[in-house]
């Protein structure tokens, strides 16, 4: 994970501790270092609904188009496909599903699945944004993202416990797998999309996931 600011003092600082991320996405209500879950439930339950992750007590817009939208609808459908066939392994959750990884730390991967085991006594925990970690986590790279931004959730995924991790590039058309946070395999047109240990048994072609993308 990226060296973090010990005590940012400027937006700058505080962009760089979040990863370089562009300025239209840094949420300044409440303050950076001031925000809570309870702040990321007001985003998520509003009016004007926004989706937001809660970094080191500081409120950042998901970033995320319609192009980023579609391939996540689209793995939804293959996962949930699979996991009802296999006997309902667990639950799968969208991009508006919030996981709190820690105490000042949620996230809202884009695609996730977290299975029957970490569910308490397999059920749903009643809080807006739970603390629980899924088995695998999946980000659809969009414009915004930077790579110091992905290097750091990367970190805080495998450091929570998640299992397995996707990352996903519609640009280049590539699918990057991590078992652990320097251990990565790169998936490209022809090859196979599997599950692994988290879902065995799963495989897509990953020319499936980008194949009804409109020109």
């Amino acid at each position: 994970m990226p060296a973090l600011l010990d005590d940012p003092t400027t937006a700058q600082d505080w962009l760089e501790r979040l990863g370089g991320i562009p300025a239209g996405r840094l949420v300044l209500r409440p303050a950076p270092g001031t925000a809570t879950v309870d702040d990321v439930v007001r985003y998520l339950d509003g009016d004007r609904k926004r989706l937001v992750e809660l970094v080191d007590g500081t409120l950042v817009e998901k970033a995320m188009g319609l192009k980023e939208s579609f391939i996540a609808a689209e793995l939804i459908t293959k996962i949930n496909i699979f996991n009802i066939a296999a006997g309902r392994l667990g639950n799968v959750s969208a991009p508006d599903g919030p996981y709190r990884l820690a105490f000042d730390l949620v996230r809202l991967p884009d695609v996730a699945f977290i299975s029957k085991a970490r569910l308490p006594q397999g059920k749903l925990p009643k809080e807006s944004v739970p603390a629980l970690v899924p088995n695998l986590a999946v980000e659809v790279l969009s414009e915004s993202n930077t790579a110091a931004e992905m290097e750091r959730k990367i970190g805080e995924y495998f450091e929570a416990g998640v299992e397995l991790v996707w990352i996903i590039d519609p640009e280049a058309m590539t699918i990057e797998v991590l078992t652990a946070i320097e251990s990565s395999t790169t998936l490209r047109s022809g090859e196979t999309l599997t599950g692994g240990a988290v879902l065995p048994g799963f495989a897509m072609p990953v020319d499936e996931l980008f194949a009804n993308l409109p020109e």
